[in-house]
């Protein structure tokens, strides 16, 4: 292990489930650089984290762009450290029925949803490969494993992204570098969730919606493995929900 300050990446490092996973690996002692298309919208993040006593930094990024990815990678690596764990976790999760799906929609839920978690995967890979270690993790959803109806965009992308984890699981693995799926099978706690699913309040009472802070847990838990006993795939749900 370098004695450098490890450094983790959060690409998409949205509101909820993102920001959630900043925190952990911040308060877990590591440079956490947190990436999405706004990056000005990290502002409120990093000084909650930065006035706790970390180090975190914020970087805009479309992690469909081949390039900024790139130069994120490098900017990373150049200027703050080497990066020990990458979390790509970008979402698209846009209900549209088969009927409305135009092919512009449909790109763009892919390139959100499974191209940019390959240039993710790969610019990860790319570095990690050099030193013989690291942690890749990407966000899944229910639609990773079984399409619903008008999910069928949402559905492709995210079975596509769990096809590329397995892949580069077998690949990087031998490697010494661990790569792991989450599947969230739940509706995670957010605004939007608390203003349009119509039982909210009743499955937030019973524990059965997913919180974000909870949720987080299990990236770094996955981060911590030893590696005699990896996980490539993580089911989460609360008790309640069906399955």
């Amino acid at each position: 292990m370098s004695d450098k300050p490890q450094v983790a990446l959060v690409m998409g490092a949205g509101d909820a489930i993102g920001a959630a996973i900043s925190r952990q690996f911040a308060r877990a002692g590591f440079i956490t650089c947190m990436a999405r298309r706004n990056g000005d919208q990290l502002q409120p993040l990093i000084e909650e984290l930065t006035a706790e006593g970390h180090d975190a930094r914020g970087f805009s990024c479309d992690a469909r762009n081949e390039e900024q990815v790139e130069q994120l990678f490098a900017q990373i690596e150049s200027d703050i450290g080497e990066l020990e764990v990458v979390i790509f976790n970008i979402g698209a999760n846009m209900p549209m029925s088969i009927l409305s799906t135009s092919s512009r929609k449909f790109m763009k839920i892919w390139e959100m949803a499974c191209f940019a978690g390959f240039l993710t995967g790969r610019e990860a890979a790319r570095v990690m490969t050099k030193r013989k270690r690291g942690t890749i993790l990407f966000t899944g959803a229910t639609a990773s494993v079984r399409g619903g109806a008008v999910f069928g965009a949402f559905a492709s992308a995210k079975h596509g992204l769990r096809a590329l984890a397995q892949s580069m699981a077998r690949e990087l693995g031998p490697q010494n570098i661990h790569v792991a799926h989450v599947i969230i099978d739940a509706a995670v706690d957010t605004q939007w969730i608390r203003d349009n699913h119509p039982q909210y309040q009743e499955l937030a009472d019973k524990d059965g919606v997913v919180q974000p802070d909870d949720l987080a847990k299990n990236y770094l838990m996955l981060h911590q493995q030893p590696r005699n006993a990896w996980t490539f795939e993580l089911d989460v749900r609360p008790w309640a929900e069906k399955w």
